[in-house]
């Protein structure tokens, strides 16, 4: 569904600023803005939980290297 709707544009401080019309809003409190030409993009910033991040990432091998294998042992200062 395409529709579209003329807004105004004001100032807000030294900024320019555009009011969202209901139907339009986005979620959350914050948004990505870009440039596109002559074309400003606004999208819903996504936050993605820790568990999200965890959950998209793939299993890690149970075969890990043995890092400590060739190293001196360590000093203990003579305590």
């Amino acid at each position: 569904m395409h529709t579209e709707r003329q807004v105004k544009l004001f100032k807000n401080g030294r900024n320019q600023a555009i009011r969202i019309p209901r139907e339009y809003e986005l979620p959350g409190t914050e948004a990505i803005i870009r440039k596109e030409g002559n074309r400003l993009i606004i999208e819903p910033a996504e936050h993605h939980s820790l568990l999200k991040v965890l959950a998209g990432w793939s299993s890690i091998p149970d075969d890990f290297p043995d890092v400590d294998s060739g190293l001196l042992p360590l000093d203990d200062g003579g305590l």
